[in-house]
């Protein structure tokens, strides 16, 4: 049985029934595994946008036309239509059909053409410490499957909301709303990010109190300048931490000293050995461990910053969690000694390069004055639409589809990893965009970086846990889920786990 229905023509007196083919991208029933048509159509349609074959603005063939050429029933089809739609690939468009609408992040290319195109295990991208570009050059790395983390679902950004938005926006302005805005934002995104943030992260924030930035990477730089100018050089990291954030610190002239991280999150007696009067931390989903800071943790930092330290807050994906009540941001309790800084990267996409930045009354006008002199403040326009959309109830209705998505793909994944990884240790399942995972003894004695170029070699993008550590750890892996299908997940963990035996 296949999917519930008989496939193939009209069968021989006594005989089996005879394969159907199509076509539309010579599609043979007879290449379909046993009880799974529906998943092995949307992958062939799925290979074929990213080959080229179908390329953006094609419109599939009608469910009941496909249906009768393959010789299976019409919810067959109707299935592959529904996943491919929610993968972000094709969209119904009424009398118009089912179009394509987006090809994958990265092309698809046979064995051969990935051997030529990817670099080797030798290739300097693992073999020597990451540069400065080691994610633009991971990101321009071709791969079938791209399990990077950090990655959200861009196939789910908003169009329509975001096009109704920018149209009711542009319809209400005036000439001077198109001259150079305020350094500080936008004042309607300044007020929504307060509500928002009120709402969902349990900050109590004046709009003046919000510096709208280019994203979290601007907000470490600007606060890098204002603190150098302070006398402050050292700004303490958790480790693991992301290799990216340590990157920023570091090219902003920052030292970057590692502090352990366990179980309950942060070790407050050994920020405290470091001496640095700084501290960047991700608490409410600890990347990449996944840890969840926990309360005699924070009492402990409140004391700590009592003495006057200063706690940068990423609070980079919070909103995605799955299987636990939400956690107060460290800003909620400790306004007067924490810089918090946050983005719609993950909500909504990296590209609109839009965050916000929430300092101690201590150092706000100088990073005012910092984001005046860097670039005279964000576009307005995109602040003007992501603020109706935050205030229109649009962003929340798309948080809570983002929420359905990702647990149903970080499920995918969970089982996945105890089919194909027996023994691997998953860290930071409740929450986030992405797993950590640990190797037992044996099979961790292959370092993670060449597990990871022979992922690479082989069309599966990942990223090891060596990369964002200062000190030893055991080997491991990054992995992303929000931005692939749950078969792309299946297929890339089952090939991590041929590697491994």
């Amino acid at each position: 049985m296949r999917d519930s229905t008989m496939v193939g023509g009209p069968a021989a007196p006594g005989g089996p029934a005879a394969p159907s083919a199509s076509d539309f991208l010579q599609l043979n029933t007879a290449e379909a595994p046993r009880g799974g048509m529906a998943d092995w159509l949307a992958r062939q349609v799925r290979r074929a946008v990213a080959d080229g074959l179908l390329p953006v603005g094609s419109r599939l063939p009608a469910t009941r036309v496909l249906a009768a050429e393959l010789g299976v029933s019409r919810g067959v089809i109707t299935e592959a239509y529904r996943r491919l739609t929610e993968d972000g690939h094709v969209a119904g468009r009424g009398r118009g059909g089912t179009v394509v609408v987006a090809a994958p992040l990265a092309p698809r290319t046979g064995p051969r053409e990935a051997e030529r195109a990817v670099p080797a295990a030798g290739d300097p991208l693992f073999r020597t410490p990451p540069g400065t570009d080691v994610f633009d050059a991971l990101r321009a790395a071709p791969a079938r499957i791209d399990l990077s983390p950090g990655l959200p679902d861009l196939a789910a950004f908003p169009r329509a909301a975001w096009l109704r938005a920018e149209r009711s926006v542009l319809a209400g302005l005036v000439p001077a709303d198109f001259g150079y805005g305020d350094p500080r934002g936008a004042p309607p995104l300044r007020r929504a990010v307060a509500r928002w943030l009120a709402r969902n992260r349990g900050i109590a924030a004046d709009p003046d109190e919000v510096l709208v930035v280019a994203g979290t990477a601007q907000a470490l730089g600007l606060l890098a300048t204002v603190l150098q100018a302070a006398g402050i050089s050292r700004v303490a990291v958790e480790d693991p931490c992301s290799l990216g954030l340590r990157q920023h610190l570091r090219v902003s002239g920052m030292e970057a000293p590692p502090v352990p991280v366990d179980a309950d999150g942060i070790r407050v007696d050994a920020l405290r050995a470091t001496g640095a009067p700084a501290v960047l931390l991700t608490p409410a989903h600890q990347f990449p461990t996944g840890v969840v800071l926990d309360g005699v943790r924070r009492r402990e930092l409140a004391e700590w910053t009592r003495d006057g330290g200063l706690i940068i807050e990423d609070d980079y994906d919070a909103e995605h969690r799955y299987d636990r009540p939400p956690v107060p941001a460290l800003r909620s309790t400790l306004p007067d000694r924490v810089a918090y800084a946050g983005s719609v990267s993950k909500l909504l996409a990296p590209a609109l390069r839009v965050g916000w930045l929430l300092a101690p009354r201590a150092h706000h006008a100088a990073l005012v004055d910092a984001k005046r002199f860097a670039d005279l403040g964000n576009a307005a326009l995109p602040q003007l639409v992501l603020a109706r959309l935050m205030e229109s109830g649009d962003l929340e209705r798309h948080l809570r589809l983002l929420r359905r998505r990702h647990r149903a793909r970080r499920d995918a994944m969970i089982a996945a990893i105890a089919a194909h990884l027996p023994g691997a240790v998953v860290h930071g399942a409740a929450a986030g965009l992405h797993l950590m995972v640990t190797f037992p003894d044996g099979a961790g004695d292959r370092a993670d970086t060449d597990l990871a170029a022979a992922a690479l070699e082989r069309g599966v993008k990942v990223q090891p846990l060596s990369w964002h550590a200062q000190r030893p750890q055991r080997p491991g892996l990054v992995l992303g889920y929000a931005a692939s299908t749950p078969t792309d997940i299946s297929e890339g963990v089952a090939l991590i786990g041929s590697l491994l035996r």
